[in-house]
């Protein structure tokens, strides 16, 4: 059963094409394995990874998509190397976490909101801005702060809900915020551009970026200039609500929203990423089948999808029109999308629709029949042209990334070879990938001796 999903894609920071090999990622709730897709085209599975013995509740790519950060209920954020497919890190936290977070910038630095801990009881969402240097979460008093990550001080708040906040968003450009929040209003936030704020230099050396994921310098920003009068006051900074969205008549509740990525405006090289705005914004109902789209240029309910069972996360796919989203009555994955339109013109350039019988005019030489050692010799001539099927084409505006290898012996099933464990009298269930294994730093040492010393006990009775 899944509980969680997400899109994996390689950053563009001005185009809003994906990367060709993206990947798409299912989670089961049972919690024992990751399941990868490798593509949306055959839907085979790439990977598996054990690792948490309880719900999965969050995903994170890193920016060259080679590391895959997971948060759980089992109170661990574990950093997984595709390459290699092993846990890099492994972070225990004293509460479940909610959601977890990966740097943009460096994939050994993330965010967690926990469900309940008293230093972190009042962040309920947890994300990073555009570039990194700052922290936007969301309290359970509807406050929205912007924290400097080097500095990890409140540089900005503000009151935007009376309810929690259980979910955070920001588009690829920063200047968006999609907030959903427990007095079931989905908000569309204008953020300032944090990347015209003083940065500070990190006294962590941790926290310093990785050599393959630099930032992009302020003088390659055309927007942007390395004068002072370019810098921005955090004490100005103002966030304001853009759009609202609710149902009025039956006070739904929603699951899940998820913001589209911005394809829609122009995608030339000159364009930069703060021009660009989302298009559509999806949300999921609570005890409910359906699924809202409202298209932000209008402000209004563009269509309402009915799913089989009740809708739980929601995922735009980064440059195609798809969604995905979980059930959570059966963990299933339903993807919706549209029907392909048929364009002749791509064969044939010449071609054109008509919409009545017009008489057709033949050219002159259309339908010669030409000798025989004519066409033999084109035959030939084709022939010599060597075909490269091997070299890919780069496409302008998308950066070189890691490309999760095709693991071949992984079976598309999710049967595993389990031994079984005998409960009882004719009772017996399948033996927990998980279980009898130890992880590094549980502290669970007082608990696994009283458990031995429980077994001793009975073999001395």
């Amino acid at each position: 059963m899944s509980s969680c999903l997400s899109f994996a894609h390689a950053f563009i920071p001005v185009s809003a094409h994906a990367f060709p090999n993206s990947i798409y990622i299912g989670l089961p709730r049972t919690a024992k394995r990751l399941t990868f897709s490798r593509d949306m085209e055959t839907m085979g599975i790439a990977m598996k990874l054990h690792g948490h013995w309880k719900q999965i509740q969050s995903l994170s790519w890193s920016r060259c998509g080679r590391y895959l950060l997971t948060a759980s209920q089992d109170c661990r954020a574990t950093l997984w190397d595709l390459a290699t497919q092993t846990r890099l890190r492994s972070a225990k936290f004293e509460a479940p976490i909610y959601t977890a977070e990966l740097h943009p910038y460096n994939a050994f630095l993330f965010v967690v909101s926990l469900f309940e801990d008293k230093p972190y009881l009042a962040t309920t969402s947890a994300i990073f801005s555009a570039n990194g240097n700052h922290i936007i979460t969301g309290t359970s008093k509807g406050f929205i702060n912007i924290i400097e990550t080097a500095t990890r001080r409140i540089i900005h708040s503000s009151k935007i809900s009376t309810g929690l906040f259980s979910l955070l968003r920001l588009t690829a450009s920063g200047r968006q915020l999609l907030a959903n929040s427990t007095d079931r209003i989905i908000r569309v936030i204008n953020m300032p551009d944090l990347s015209l704020l003083p940065a500070i230099s990190p006294t962590d050396p941790q926290a310093s970026s990785t050599p393959h994921d630099q930032p992009p310098a302020a003088a390659d920003d055309p927007d942007s200039s390395n004068t002072p009068s370019s810098h921005l006051d955090p004490s100005t900074l103002y966030l304001s609500v853009e759009h609202k969205f609710q149902d009025l008549v039956n006070r739904l509740r929603w699951n899940h929203a998820a913001i589209s990525p911005t394809s829609s405006l122009s995608s030339s090289s000159t364009a930069t990423a703060a021009s660009f705005h989302a298009d559509y914004v999806t949300a999921s109902t609570y005890m409910k089948r359906d699924i809202y789209i409202w298209e932000l240029r209008t402000n209004s309910l563009l269509r309402i999808l009915e799913a089989s069972h009740e809708p739980a996360i929601i995922e735009w796919h980064p440059s195609r029109p798809i969604l995905a989203c979980t059930s959570i009555e059966t963990g299933s994955i339903q993807i919706w999308g549209i029907e392909p339109q048929q364009k002749w013109s791509a064969l044939a350039p010449d071609f054109t629709e008509v919409t009545e019988n017009v008489e057709y005019i033949e050219r002159e030489d259309e339908f010669d029949i030409y000798p025989d050692v004519e066409h033999d010799k084109r035959r030939k001539d084709r022939e010599d042209e060597e075909v490269d099927v091997l070299t890919i084409d780069k496409k302008e505006g998308i950066e070189e990334s890691f490309v999760l290898p095709m693991l071949y012996d992984v079976e598309d099933s999710e049967v595993d070879d389990q031994e079984l464990v005998r409960m009882g009298v004719g009772t017996m269930r399948k033996k927990d990938v998980n279980e009898g294994k130890e992880y590094e730093e549980d502290g669970d040492g007082a608990a696994v001796a009283a458990a031995n010393a429980k077994g001793m006990g009975k073999k001395r009775k």
